[in-house]
């Protein structure tokens, strides 16, 4: 079997690990690791299990050069958010981390994580080759060599460009895009909410009466109020999308809690691929940033398709 070697590139390089437990995971992660730290002076993040976190901070204790290593917290909140929304939150923090300096990420597979299912793995690896590409970002996805749910381990086969051979990267052949990856896999709705407090049709004419009802409803669930305007520039920008992309009217639905807006629009357009507004629109680009926008002002932004369409719901909180 050829083995292709990959220069470390300058942007995101998505690197596929296997190891079955904590002593594994360091001695296959911590050389590739420590280069990018000494030839780049890069720093060290990890979102993976506390044993091995531990084994990782004692490996790199006495490593010349090397930062203090830092948790990446956007899983944290992942029992409350679609894979997207963890990739748009996990590039917000690592663009942040990258400004100064290239970045290594260690992450691990996690079975456990509370409310996720395996197509949350495979979504979210899908999402990050979107959301962190040209990022100076290499990411090690530590995963079991044990046996996975299939389409989990496929998953991550697939969602790879790259793999850990030795110390060297090296072109993974089985890797496909995020459409090849996602065209079978159903784009689940978050979870349901009960019926909406409020819902409005509207078109093109009447985005007013859209930016008008989400401004009451931000009033009206306590909302601070700069977190308020965020949200309602963020369903305007969704909702104009749908009636000049979607379809020639669409709805709004909208649940008012204290401290938390929820709105959702809907329109009976198709959308190939719901991983749109993750990845930042090039400067000469004209149109296409309403859902980049939107992913920015609010918490949490998901997409997805249905018999009646797609639909987009997003989430604000104080």
């Amino acid at each position: 079997m050829q083995i292709n070697v990959v220069p470390r590139p300058p942007g995101f390089a998505h690197v596929l690990v296997h190891a079955d437990d904590p002593a594994e995971l360091v001695a296959r992660v911590a050389p590739p690791a420590a280069a990018a730290v000494g030839a780049t002076g890069a720093q060290i993040v990890v979102a993976v299990s506390e044993p091995a976190e531990k084994a990782l901070r004692e490996e790199f204790a006495d490593l010349p050069g090397a930062p203090g290593i830092q948790r990446l917290t956007t899983l944290t909140r992942s029992a409350r958010a679609s894979a997207q929304t963890v990739a748009a939150w996990r590039a917000r923090e690592l663009r942040a981390l990258s400004a100064e300096r290239p970045v290594v990420v260690i992450t691990q597979h996690d079975p456990e994580l509370d409310g996720v299912d395996g197509g949350f793995w495979i979504e979210l690896e899908a999402a990050l080759n979107i959301s962190l590409d040209g990022l100076p970002v290499t990411q090690f996805c530590v995963y079991p060599r044990l046996p996975l749910h299939g389409a989990v381990g496929e998953g991550a086969l697939a969602n790879h460009p790259l793999r850990l051979h030795g110390d060297q990267l090296v072109t993974n052949p089985a890797h496909r895009s995020p459409a090849e990856v996602l065209a079978a896999l159903p784009f689940a709705p978050p979870h349901l909410l009960g019926p909406p407090d409020l819902c409005l049709q509207y078109n093109t004419f009447e985005l007013g009466r859209v930016r008008d009802v989400v401004e009451g409803a931000a009033r009206a669930s306590g909302l601070e109020p700069a977190r308020g305007e965020d949200m309602v520039q963020a369903v305007n920008e969704v909702a104009t999308n749908a009636v000049e992309h979607g379809s020639p009217e669409a709805g709004l639905s909208v649940w008012a809690r204290p401290g938390e807006l929820v709105c959702e629009i809907q329109d009976s357009g198709s959308i190939a691929l719901p991983l749109i507004g993750l990845a930042p629109p090039h400067p000469s680009q004209q149109r296409g940033r309403g859902a980049w926008i939107a992913r920015q002002l609010c918490d949490s932004l998901h997409v997805w398709r249905a018999p009646d369409g797609t639909h987009v719901r997003l989430l604000t909180s104080s």
